[in-house]
């Protein structure tokens, strides 16, 4: 919350607080610092906080009226904490009136003591050279890390999804419901001792992002509000999901190191784990999902760093015993990596399950509107800055936007993922019932080869329901371009329910033969639910079905 600063213009013989008044929506820090005394020009804009540096008695200020906003002291000891300097009465609404309160008025004795606890706040926060917490003022708009205690009234996910990062603890001055978006590739510093707080900057004795490539307000927000919902020390969103893998798998397995993964996964993440980790010395063991015996013997034949999988994976949805692979590796000493993006953050809670770290695809179900890439980890502190670090280097910045975006769409995630769960599961039931399909993939259903794990460590099974049609390449066609509500499209997890063959969608460039080996049919399909109505998706289902 920021409450308004008011201006208006100053005569250099007569005060005159009625001409040229003027509310702005943010502080202003363009008058002299708390202590001097302001120059008086033909046009110049004064806060009120200047006014009474400037020693302007009280009989001066009876013409004005402060108009306090809900719950100010409690809000302006928050923001205080972040901005420190030049707020105090500056963030008051000053509204200018004729003939106003006496000088004894409960309104001016309320401004001064909200000027003193501001002035607290900022010797204590100043004392000893100490940076400000978590705060830089630059300019108009201030940057700082939300307060997560202020998170602990949420008791579920579906209000942590709407209010996390931004209700009470917001980094962005502002009193906006929606977070601004700050669009900007750099940051200034204050003219005055400008090298005192590049040096505190470089010894990270404060805060600030300095360049767009090292954060953005707007981008903080979306990483807290997921750190809140997967119970995550820290997160970093970048610009995809695939960027998140490959700066996460760069950082975490060192040249000539080992790491596990599994057979079935999202094909651009195994294209890159066994053509180009290689060129770095790297080598992997794949094996398949539910096969723990094989990953100990990895463990135990190996240096192993890291085990990354999916759970549930990509398209065949096979699960993973998180909790059990996560005490096998760190018996070991290596790290596990859950790619969660099929689960969400609301069915799976992969950091509670003992993984050290969790990924997302955030353009699929976390975004869920189909309009923005994005890709996050989150995990422990000390993890996330080391990955961090690298990120700062080799760029893959999300743009402020898509960070919007992604705020924005996590506002109906509960919603959202609530009916595509339910209509997933009831598609899933009717397609296995039905005649022209051979097979139905869906951890939700008992014939699912880790049903009972799923059950175990999922409260929903997802959107997503792959299976396999009663016919070859070409009847698999007809009954996809039957369908009339899904889109034809490759991703998954949006509003829209989307459809694809995945032999033709994602290997076509591979023979049949390179295909099966990585278990793809020319007749499976991969069915992401929207949330339409099931009816109408049941009906669209099984029209479809009969034309073939």
């Amino acid at each position: 919350m920021a409450v308004l600063s008011c201006s208006f213009t100053l005569s250099p013989r007569v005060l005159n607080p009625y001409s040229s008044f003027e509310c702005r929506p943010d502080p202003d820090f363009s008058t002299a610092p708390i202590g001097d005394k302001p120059r008086l020009a033909s046009s110049r804009r004064v806060t009120a906080s200047s006014l009474y540096a400037g020693g302007i008695s009280s009989r001066g200020l009876s013409s004005l009226i402060f108009c306090f906003p809900p719950n100010f002291v409690r809000q302006l000891s928050i923001k205080a904490r972040r901005n420190s300097s030049n707020i105090g009465v500056a963030q008051i609404v000053a509204a200018s009136w004729s003939n106003g309160p006496a000088p004894d008025s409960p309104f001016l004795a309320a401004a001064a003591s909200a000027q003193a606890a501001a002035a607290a706040v900022n010797a204590t926060a100043t004392n000893d050279g100490a940076a400000v917490e978590g705060c830089i003022d630059n300019g108009s708009v201030q940057i700082g890390g939300s307060d997560n205690s202020t998170t602990t009234f949420l008791s579920s996910d579906g209000s942590i999804t709407v209010h996390a990062g931004e209700r009470l603890g917001r980094g962005i001055v502002a009193d906006a419901i929606t977070t601004p978006v700050v669009n900007t590739a750099t940051y200034f510093f204050k003219l005055y001792g400008v090298m005192f707080h590049v040096i505190l900057l470089q010894e990270k004795r404060r805060q600030s992002f300095k360049y767009g490539r090292y954060g953005n307000p707007t981008t903080v927000v979306a990483e807290e509000k997921i750190s809140a919902l997967e119970g995550a020390e820290s997160t970093l969103i970048m610009a995809s999901g695939m960027c998140a893998s490959i700066v996460m798998l760069m950082t975490l397995v060192p040249a000539g190191g080992h790491m596990v993964s599994t057979t079935d996964c999202y094909r651009k993440t195994r294209m890159f784990i066994e053509n180009f980790l290689p060129k770095m010395g790297i080598s992997v063991t794949v094996i398949d999902p539910a096969d723990v015996d094989g990953l100990e013997a990895a463990l135990n034949k190996n240096k192993v760093s890291l085990f990354f999988t999916e759970s549930p994976t990509n398209p065949f949805l096979r699960c993973v015993d998180i909790e059990r692979v996560s005490k096998l590796c760190h018996s070991k000493g290596a790290l596990v990596c859950i790619d969660g993006t099929f689960a969400t953050p609301l069915n799976q809670k992969a950091l509670a399950l003992g993984a050290d770290l969790v990924l997302h695809s955030a353009t699929k179900f976390i975004g869920g509107h189909n309009d923005v890439l994005a890709g996050c980890i989150s995990g422990p502190e000390k993890l996330i800055t080391e990955i961090r670090t690298l990120h700062h280097i080799l760029g893959g910045t999300l743009n402020p936007n898509a960070a919007y975006l992604i705020i924005r769409g996590m506002k109906t995630l509960h919603l959202r993922v609530q009916q595509q769960n339910s209509t997933a599961l009831r598609m899933a039931q009717v397609l296995e019932a039905h005649p022209r399909v051979r097979r139905v993939y869906y951890p939700g259903l008992p014939s699912h080869p880790e049903h009972e794990i799923a059950k175990q460590q999922m409260t929903g099974f997802g959107g997503v329901v792959s299976f396999e049609v009663d016919g070859d390449l070409m009847t698999t066609i007809k009954f996809v371009d039957a369908l009339k509500i899904p889109y034809i499209a490759t991703s998954f997890g949006g509003c829209e329910s989307m459809v694809d063959q995945p032999a033709i969608m994602s290997y076509w460039d591979l023979s049949q033969a390179e295909r099966r080996k990585y278990g793809i049919e020319d007749n499976l399909v991969r069915f992401s639910f929207g949330v339409e109505d099931f009816e109408d998706l049941k009906a669209d289902v099984l029209q479809a079905l009969e034309t073939i």
